[in-house]
Parts: C-alpha cells; structure tokens; sequence
C-alpha cells in the first residue's frame, strides 16, 4: 500500500512539474504547481507509514511501555499538515498576483510578459 501512495505522489509531482514547463496560461501553471505539492504531501505521508503500527494516541490500547514500537512516527503528520497550509498561502498569492496581472494587462498568456527579458 506505502508502495502505491508512493508512486502516485512521484506521478503528481512529474505530471505538475510538466504542466508547469509545458503551459503557457498561468492559471494552468498555478493549478499544475498545486498539483506537484499535492504530490509531495502524499511522498511524504507514504515515507512516514508503518504497516502494522497505530495511530500516535496514548490510551489503553497501546501501554505506555509498548509504544515506541506500536505508533507512528507524527512528526511526518506534522510537516505535511504545516505543508498544506503553506501551499494555500502560496496558491493564494500566486492567484492574487495572476488577477491582479489579468486586471492590468487582459491576458495571462505568459508570453505577453516580456519586459523584462534580457
């Protein structure tokens, strides 16, 4: 299963890095950005699976002596909670700055931005 979670999160991260080099619109480059970080998340969510292990709650199913063996690592959990929410900001900021540019120039073809090519 860890396998599988794994490889779908490798194929979200290409398939938005591809999206993102391949688009010209940049609507389509932000939701292909949003892609790849979706893909990261479930990477690291599979990296921090155990088979057989339990949840991180201390309670009567797992003594307290038995739990370093028993849980799940939750600091991959943490990371990839304080990831989601970075990712919103940026997707946030990133579709700010897209209107406010289609309010400025009436298109988002990113080839209609040249000024400050070298």
């Amino acid at each position: 299963m860890a396998q599988i979670a794994l490889a779908t999160g490798f194929v979200l991260i290409l398939a938005g890095i591809y999206g993102a080099l391949t688009n010209r619109d940049i609507l389509r480059m932000i939701v292909a950005f949003t892609i790849a970080d979706t893909g990261v998340n479930v990477v690291l969510v599979a990296v921090g699976f155990l088979p057989g292990r339990t949840a991180p709650i201390l309670d009567a199913a797992v003594p307290v002596a038995q739990a370093a063996e028993r849980i799940i690592d939750p600091v991959p959990q943490a990371l990839v909670l304080t990831a989601i929410v970075i990712g919103l900001g940026i997707t946030a900021l990133m579709l700010a700055y897209a209107y406010r540019l289609f309010r400025l120039r009436g298109s988002l073809d990113i080839s209609n931005f040249t000024e400050l090519k070298w």
